[in-house]
């Protein structure tokens, strides 16, 4: 379907609103992305540089989700102050000046510089969900969100593609510099569009950030209905799974199974390319069935069986094997991400949208803070993988079928209902 205006007489054809809502939040959801998981990727010549351990890395890692979690929190008075596209352009702008400032090579700055970083990504799950709740066709919703969050690790690819061969060819800061540019296109473009996808402002409002009520909110917005705390919970195991999936997969294969460590990066790139398709795949079955809650819960159940399996795979395993099991494992515990998202947003009023969004993506955010520790506690522990794995999946297990329980049980029903 195709809008049509006529200004001064002519006769214009425009995309759908809809459409320019789901292009505007992927690139800023892209764009994001790749600032923030682009730090990480070319940290290792920065640290080389700095003569410091390469694995005070993840230091950056953690101030960055130390951003991402204080937007979380405090950041859904801002957007209903000034409006979801001014605070994509915000972010965008706040996360490129943390880039700039990683450039300094001096290592506290560069700890700043991660978590600024972080604040600028904190709007892009809010403010994204807003506009998409307001602009998506309701048959088509889910796939519209599934559509816009396989822009995470879209950006981390190309991350991976355009900034890591710039740092290795002209020099990490170089490399920086490209991300900068890009993050200050990405912000000043969409300013057009800021009227058609924004609702006018509460000019003069008060903003009562530090309000208990207003800190509260994501929380008691999540707590008011039953079932969106069940998919909040859900999010949280999927989030633990698929952070031990990204941070452990590489050093398993090569340093417990015996993979080069070549072969462990492919294993873990495919990974990542089925987790990115299929998220838009099972993006749309779950609009087809009209029960993404039922899918999200079949698909944990699929997800905790898979990573437990992954445990046991043997020394010396062929490559197109663990390629077929990472695959598999992509397509099921890292794509639920939209779907989940989607979720949240159909069952909150249209006026807490931000706040429930805020609450869903803190939940599972927490669950990639923790993730990452646990699992490698739980090594430690078992001085292999197979248990840490089960554990993984088995907690994955238990809740979705909880979640299952509670829909079955409290009749809160499955079906998408969509006018």
């Amino acid at each position: 379907m195709i809008e049509r205006y006529e200004p001064d007489g002519y006769a214009f054809m425009r995309p759908p609103l809809w459409a320019v809502a789901l292009a505007t939040t992927s690139a800023l959801q892209i764009n994001a992305s790749m600032l923030d998981q682009g730090l990480a990727i070319i940290a290792p010549l920065i640290t080389a540089e700095l003569g410091i351990a390469p694995e005070r890395v993840g230091m950056l890692s953690t101030a960055s989700a130390a951003g991402v979690v204080l937007f979380l929190v405090f950041g859904a008075p801002f957007i209903a102050r000034f409006g979801a596209v001014r605070m994509l352009q915000f972010g965008a702008l706040l996360a490129a000046g943390g880039a700039a400032l990683a450039t300094s090579a001096f290592w506290p700055a560069l700890l700043l510089a991660a978590f600024l970083i972080g604040v600028g990504y904190g709007p892009t799950p809010p403010a994204g969900s807003r506009i998409l709740a307001a602009t998506a066709p309701p048959r088509h919703r889910t796939l519209v969100f599934s559509i816009k969050q396989s822009g995470a690790p879209l950006g981390g690819a190309i991350a991976a593609m355009l900034l890591a061969p710039i740092a290795a060819a002209y020099g990490w800061r170089v490399a920086l510099m490209t991300a900068i540019a890009v993050s200050v296109v990405a912000a000043l473009s969409i300013q057009p569009l800021r009227m058609r996808l924004d609702p006018p402002a509460h000019g003069g409002a008060a903003l009562p950030l530090f309000a208990t009520r207003n800190l509260a909110a994501p929380f008691t917005t999540l707590a008011a209905d039953p079932r969106v705390f069940a998919i909040a919970r859900l999010a949280f195991s999927l989030a633990l799974v698929q952070s031990c999936l990204f941070s452990f997969s590489v050093t398993y294969l090569s340093t417990a199974r015996g993979l080069a460590l070549a072969e462990a990066g492919m294993a873990h790139a495919i990974l990542l390319v089925a987790g990115a398709s299929a998220r838009i795949l099972l993006g749309w079955l779950a609009d087809r069935t009209g029960t993404p809650s039922a899918n999200l819960v079949i698909q944990a159940v699929i997800a905790a069986v898979l990573v437990a399996g992954y445990g046991l795979l043997p020394v010396g395993t062929p490559l197109a094997l663990v390629g077929a099991v990472t695959f598999f494992l992509g397509f099921s515990a890292a794509s639920w991400n939209g779907i989940f998202m989607a979720e949240i947003a159909r069952m909150t009023p249209p006026d807490r949208i931000a706040e429930a969004t805020s609450g869903g993506a803190l939940v599972a955010f927490l669950g990639y803070l923790i993730g990452p520790v646990t699992f490698s506690l739980l090594v430690s522990s078992f001085g292999d993988y197979q248990w840490p794995f089960a554990i993984f999946g088995a907690q994955l297990l238990a809740n979705a079928a909880l979640t299952a329980a509670l829909f079955t049980r409290r009749r809160l029903g499955w079906r998408n209902e969509t006018s």
